[in-house]
């Protein structure tokens, strides 16, 4: 497969059709000669065909977002289900991605699948784009004749994530944002402002009071060690984010902590327990064993604790546990969430009831998410007049004494 792809370059073109109208465009293909036999075979004349030249600074293009797939995954599947072959699916699908480094993953896959490979084997060349829940229920919808249908399901589970994601971020976006300006401001009146009074008080003669000379030292230090202070922020956020990504103790042991924040953690948790029963859903759903869909799970819930409690959940259920037991063992689920399992494992429902109860819980951090946004509205607004009216009201108190003895 690795030899396929590495064969297919991108080519630009440029030709006339029968009506002598100039058309250019791009296509993926071994050679430029195959280029022109397919612009042939079309009814365009080639003039000229070249390989598409590599950027200067590397991969033209914005990434590819995970909106984009979503959409990548919801547009083949209705062109599927409307008898539109896959090849001339993939073409029409480049043609209308305004994405560079989109277009081309994607005229790479159709490359791939013209030249006999499968789709699920096309798409695990990109695993950065399409994990490995992806290409699993591909391979499964493959295998079963239904590719369409688990390409929607697909689309709908992305659509949903995405969803949650979106508003979680919002939540959390609003208030950091608020509390980034409140900091911007406060330096600027440390840095810039609070000096000039400090030039006119030193006139007085008179001791400060205290909250004000607090205000002062505080603005001197500031300005004194203000771009060590940055860097060392900068330094800190870096180092932290690093340590998540390679360190799975250090991830496991900060999302363990967010889940302990309070309100916060309960939405973050409430999303984990979704996204875990949801993706096991639609795994276990599309045929695939629960063992093996269980190893897909892990990995897939966005927080690591719960992760690693799929990954403990798959390795008793490969010894002959119930999934009931194996969920119970890890003590991040709560009792309803168990029992519906059981129910369902019992049943033999278990892809119904796990929707039921990801359904619940994407329900559940809606409000959640909603409540909060109303609730930190106003105490950030407080917090930003604490702030900012405090280091006025510093400043103002040497005057107000003065016109008090006066």
């Amino acid at each position: 497969m690795a030899t396929i792809q590495a064969e297919n370059t991108i080519f630009l073109w440029e030709g006339r059709d029968k009506r002598g109208v100039r058309l250019k465009g791009q296509q993926v293909a071994p050679t430029p000669n195959l280029v022109r036999a397919e612009l042939r075979r079309q009814g365009i004349s080639p003039i000229r065909v070249r390989k598409k030249p590599k950027p200067l600074f590397g991969s033209a293009g914005r990434r590819i977002s995970s909106k984009e797939i979503t959409n990548f995954s919801r547009q083949l599947a209705t062109m599927l289900k409307s008898g539109v072959p896959l090849v001339t699916a993939f073409q029409i699908i480049a043609g209308g991605t305004k994405n560079p480094r989109m277009r081309t993953m994607v005229d790479r896959i159709r490359a791939d699948v013209e030249s006999g490979g499968s789709l699920y084997e096309a798409l695990s060349a990109h695993p950065i784009q399409f994990d490995e829940l992806y290409t699993n229920l591909v391979k499964a919808g493959e295998s079963a004749g239904v590719l369409d249908t688990i390409l929607d399901e697909i689309a709908s589970y992305k659509e949903r994530i995405e969803s949650i994601k979106g508003k979680i971020k919002k939540a959390l976006f609003y208030p950091a944002a608020v509390v980034a300006v409140a900091v911007i401001v406060s330096a600027i009146l440390l840095v810039f402002v609070i000096p000039q009074f400090e030039a006119i008080f030193q006139n007085f003669g008179a001791d400060l009071p205290g909250f004000t000379q607090l205000v002062l030292n505080v603005s001197n230090f500031v300005r004194s060690n203000g771009v060590l202070i940055l860097v060392a922020l900068i330094l800190g956020i870096t180092a932290l984010v690093m340590a998540k990504k390679r360190s799975l103790k250090f991830a496991h042991w900060l999302d363990r902590v967010s889940l302990r924040i309070p309100v916060v953690g309960s939405i973050l948790q409430q999303a984990a327990i979704a996204r875990f029963c949801r993706t096991l859903a639609i795994t276990f759903a599309a045929g695939v064993p629960l063992v093996e869909a269980l190893g897909i799970v892990n990995g897939a819930t966005g927080n690591q604790v719960y992760n690693d409690a799929a990954g403990r959940i798959r390795e008793d259920v490969a010894v002959g546990h119930s999934l009931q037991l194996a969920m119970q063992q890890t003590d991040v689920f709560p009792n309803m969430v168990i029992q519906m399992a059981s129910i369902g494992e019992e049943a033999g429902s278990l892809d119904e009831m796990l929707i039921k109860v990801a359904e619940a819980y994407e329900e559940e951090v809606n409000n959640a998410v909603d409540a909060l946004s109303s609730l930190l509205e106003p105490v950030i607004i407080v917090f930003v007049g604490v702030v900012v009216g405090a280091m006025v009201i510093a400043m103002y108190l040497p005057i107000f004494k003065m016109a008090a003895v006066i």
